[in-house]
């Protein structure tokens, strides 16, 4: 699949690390975002839309990132979950990871980071 065909869902409460997270992969020619501000609008919309690839923040309003990794995660044991967060402690990370997310990228982000990221899951 082309980067320009994925369905992208970014979960982040932060409309600032949302807009810049689109610019970095609008960059690389992604078209299609869906936007959650919270962990519980980020799972529904996972169902709803079923998105290639997700980016989500640990730290939300009604549900945070980790419960939201383990619920789609049961939905989806496929889902492409990349946690964007500045919360960036061993512990932290780990729990992402043993929820089912596939990498963790640290705020403020390194379009290049990004970039080698979405380079390894899209052609």
């Amino acid at each position: 699949m082309l980067l320009k065909d994925a369905k992208i869902l970014i979960g982040d409460d932060s409309i600032l690390a949302r807009k810049q997270l689109k610019d970095v992969l609008s960059s690389m020619g992604a078209v299609n975002f869906i936007e959650a501000v919270n962990g519980k609008e980020t799972v529904e919309k996972y169902i709803s839309e079923k998105p290639d690839i997700i980016f989500l923040d640990i730290i939300m309003p009604i549900k945070d990132g980790i419960t939201a990794v383990k619920e789609i995660i049961a939905e989806d044991s496929s889902a492409q979950i990349i946690i964007v967060s500045s919360v960036g402690t061993q512990q932290q990370l780990k729990a992402a990871i043993e929820a089912g997310a596939k990498d963790f990228v640290q705020k403020p982000i390194n379009a290049e980071q990004i970039k080698a990221i979405v380079s390894a899951k899209f052609d």
